[in-house]
């Protein structure tokens, strides 16, 4: 498992301190919940594609994100930001 690191500044802290009871509790959860939007997102994907083309999916959540990313369906965000623009070129 991942272990993600984030450095802020003391005033930063300090403000998150304002706003949360627990910095590490927000910031735990803000990621938990991001995750499990793009989860949902990248399983509808999924569903969509395989019923396209009339491929079994896989069972559970963790293997379907894994079908997912193997079918080409999703790729991580890095690799979509280094993909030349789609379009017309002017």
């Amino acid at each position: 498992m991942p272990n993600i690191t984030v450095a802020l500044t003391a005033t930063q802290n300090k403000c998150l301190e304002y706003a949360a009871a627990s910095v590490q509790d927000w910031a735990d959860n803000a990621l938990h919940v991001r995750a499990a939007a793009a989860q949902k997102e990248i399983i509808a994907l999924l569903v969509e594609h395989c019923n396209a083309n009339d491929l079994t999916i896989d069972s559970g959540a963790d293997a379907q994100v894994a079908q997912a990313f193997e079918l080409g369906v999703v790729s991580t965000a890095a690799e979509r930001a280094a993909e030349p623009p789609v379009g017309p070129v002017s």
